[in-house]
């Protein structure tokens, strides 16, 4: 009898160890994507760095948060950390443009110098797979969410599973997101 039930015990240890396996068997890195240029990027070019993933747009009243996404990669790009910003016009058509404009706003005026994918959607039935990922906790074995608004920001580790969500209202240069870059 003894014997039996340790058999059952181990036999539902290891589905549960299969199960959470297979929920954080997933990553960011998984991802091959194409930035403003039209050019492929491979989100596992990545591994092995912090990133933060932001949606992004040109005409919100967070687009001053450009700037500080710009300070925070120059100042912290050379200790294995680089944002990827994702343009999308899901709030309030505030990102019109095509994906020339937005690379000539972002360069023009906040001199964008980290990645910066095409428009894309982050919400709704043509969610991007990638933002499925970020947001589906069966995907990311962290949590679900949806995204708020602009700027909102996902934080992944170097081996490619989302670690944190972070507000929209919360500026990139943050406490909570500068001490989990030097983490």
């Amino acid at each position: 009898m003894k014997k039996t039930i340790f058999v059952i015990f181990l036999f539902i240890s290891q589905l549960a160890l299969t199960q959470n396996f297979k929920q954080m068997k997933e990553t960011i890195h998984q991802f091959e994507l194409t930035d403003l240029s039209g050019k492929k990027f491979d989100m596992s070019t990545l591994k092995g760095k912090k990133v933060m993933v932001v949606n992004t747009a040109s005409k919100c009243g967070l687009t001053y948060q450009y700037e500080i996404l710009e300070k925070l990669y120059k100042e912290n790009k050379s200790k294995d950390f680089v944002i990827v910003g994702f343009p999308s016009n899901n709030f309030l058509w505030q990102e019109p443009g095509s994906n020339e404009d937005i690379a000539k706003f972002c360069l023009e005026n906040y001199g964008v110098s980290f990645p910066m994918m095409e428009k894309i959607s982050v919400r709704g039935s043509a969610m991007h797979p990638l933002y499925k990922f970020l947001t589906e906790k069966d995907k990311n074995g962290y949590k679900d969410s949806s995204v708020k608004w602009n700027f909102q920001k996902y934080l992944i580790d170097e081996q490619g599973y989302l670690v944190k969500i972070v507000s929209p209202r919360v500026k990139p240069d943050d406490p909570v997101i500068l001490d989990w870059i030097k983490s």
